[in-house]
């Protein structure tokens, strides 16, 4: 449809449109470079997408992943453990995904499942968390010393950002697939959700893979920063000296940052991060 067939409204969101993807598109072009750079070198790379239901996790890993060659790169989303796997050590069915050289991989969602979602909804008991606290660092720094860069990235939404998704979520039949049981019940679960944030941020940040928080309720801006921060994390061949990569300080935290804003808003009694 021509652009003067639209209404004054459709055609400003059209612009707008067309404005973010320019300049998505040029930092799109960048990542292409650091996969050409990985392919070559034989680096491996796994970025892991943690957050909230409705955090726009999704939205930004295919932005991420839009132009790179799918031969190098993977994106793993894991449903539910089978009943073998329940049996096994609980990094081995993560394990078994993590890149070989000269490849990418994106975690949907991650081994950090039993820091966030399964203690909140009792899908693991006490100890297993307890287990799972004590060796994902030592676990994460082992894969580093092999020579997997490591970037964990956590997404910060709104209350009322999450909650308003949700019911888009409910009305709009093209994205009622991705409203599940655990979806409903995440705005009645959201202290538990920030307790857990709060504690698996101060125990599980470490200098060999170190926590980023990014404010996701802005989907333009967060896909934005994330491949900003992305591109950071490697030097590589042909990059570009006229790309900005500073981050945005609004947008992207480090998790000493987060957690110093959490206990303000604690002591405040406010629970939006």
């Amino acid at each position: 449809m021509q652009i003067e067939n639209l209404t004054n409204e459709q055609q400003k969101e059209a612009l707008i449109n067309y404005s973010e993807n320019i300049a998505l598109e040029q930092y799109q072009a960048e990542l292409v470079k650091l996969q050409q750079h990985i392919e070559r070198y034989k680096l491996k790379l796994i970025i892991v997408f943690e957050g909230r239901d409705a955090a726009g996790k999704g939205s930004v890993i295919g932005s991420v992943s839009r132009y790179l060659n799918p031969k190098h790169y993977r994106i793993v989303a894991l449903g539910r453990p089978s009943e073998e796997e329940r049996t096994q050590w609980y990094f081995q069915r993560y394990v078994k995904h993590c890149p070989h050289g000269g490849e990418v991989v994106l975690f949907d969602r991650s081994w950090y499942n039993r820091a966030m979602v399964e203690p909140v909804f009792n899908f693991c008991s006490e100890e297993e968390h307890e287990i799972f606290m004590k060796h994902v660092v030592p676990f994460e720094e082992s894969m580093v010393d092999h020579g997997t860069v490591l970037v964990k990235l956590y997404f910060s939404v709104k209350k009322e950002k999450q909650a308003l998704r949700f019911e888009q979520r409910r009305t709009d039949p093209l994205r009622q697939w991705k409203l599940s049981e655990i979806d409903l019940q995440a705005q009645s679960m959201w202290e538990q959700f920030t307790t857990t944030k709060y504690n698996m941020l101060k125990q599980t940040n470490h200098e060999k893979a170190p926590w980023y928080v990014i404010r996701s309720s802005d989907k333009h801006k967060a896909r934005l920063e994330t491949m900003k921060l992305i591109l950071s994390q490697i030097e590589y061949d042909g990059k570009s000296r006229a790309i900005d990569l500073t981050p945005d300080a609004k947008i992207v935290f480090t998790a000493s940052q987060e957690l110093k804003l959490m206990d303000i808003h604690k002591l405040n009694n406010i629970d939006k991060l």
